[in-house]
């Protein structure tokens, strides 16, 4: 079974956010642990972890099946120290807070230069925030998400993902979540089946397939190589559709989880069933995809 799904709403409760999941037909979801735009949030309540970690049970989600995601003002390769040291006190909060929720991983954004340091001593501060952070928790495996190199986003190439683990003392702790709209606008080319095979090897050779822990599966509204962060639903984007039946056929993509963040959520049921019935067709390593 691959694990396929989407980012739900946490409405009314972190548990109810499982619910929403199950209603979908989705075998992964995604979460936000903590309101994405606030740097300041209280701590879980106990019934509300209780709740959580019962529905998981009841609807048979296991932590594999689970990504948070972090809040989106957190930017580890901040310039300014004081803003650099509080993204990553709010972080350590929410990998404690993953922690008691039973999960075992969190996805991020890697940071900003924000046109004030150069992109290698960006990824040095980041670099170096994650390992402070990892050395504040426990267990928790800190995800790092590509992006599309909108602004002064690091993280648009391999490379910069590559550099990061390279630097990051507990590798066991760290792992990278491939967003396909991020990849197809920051000009990694997905549309022919050689391409598409050829931007994976990459991958596998500047990082390992053993550091990929998820993937953001989501059509782009720009064009290729355009830095512009839109997702759109499947087959309604630049992206060809028979790209998502090739990366769920993948069968070292079988364990992790696979997460729709499309525009039009009221497709979400439609999406996940079709890319469900996709992943049964092959299953092939992707040298033979």
């Amino acid at each position: 079974m691959k694990y396929i799904g989407a980012h739900v709403s946490t409405k009314g409760g972190l548990e109810n956010s499982v619910l929403r999941a199950h209603q979908l037909g989705a075998t992964a979801f995604s979460i936000f642990v903590y309101n994405p735009l606030r740097w300041i949030n209280s701590p879980l309540q106990r019934n509300i972890i209780y709740n959580f970690r019962e529905s998981c049970k009841i609807y048979h989600y296991s932590p594999l099946q689970i990504l948070p995601h972090s809040s989106y003002l957190i930017n580890l390769g901040h310039p300014q120290k004081e803003l650099n040291k509080k993204s990553c006190e709010t972080f350590i909060k929410e990998i404690k807070c993953c922690y008691e929720l039973g999960l075992i991983m969190i996805n991020i954004h890697p940071g900003s230069h924000l046109y004030q340091i150069t992109e290698k001593k960006c990824l040095e501060n980041i670099s170096n925030s994650i390992n402070f952070v990892l050395s504040k928790t426990r267990k928790i495996i800190v995800v790092l998400e590509n992006t599309a190199g909108q602004g002064s986003n690091i993280g648009y190439c391999f490379e910069h993902l590559s550099f990061i683990i390279n630097k990051i003392e507990d590798k066991s702790r760290i792992g990278v979540c491939l967003d396909t709209c991020h990849l197809f606008a920051a000009g990694y080319r997905l549309n022919k089946k050689n391409d598409f095979l050829e931007t994976f090897k990459k991958f596998d050779s500047l990082i390992g397939f053993q550091y990929l822990s998820g993937i953001h599966i989501n059509d782009s509204k720009g064009s290729f190589n355009s830095r512009l962060d839109r997702h759109h639903n499947l087959g309604y984007g630049k992206i060809k559709k028979n790209v998502f039946s090739w990366i769920v056929q993948i069968v070292e993509f079988k364990k992790i989880p696979m997460i729709l963040e499309t525009k039009d959520t009221s497709m979400w049921k439609n999406e996940i069933c079709w890319l469900k019935k996709q992943s049964m067709l092959n299953s092939r390593k992707i040298l033979n995809v």
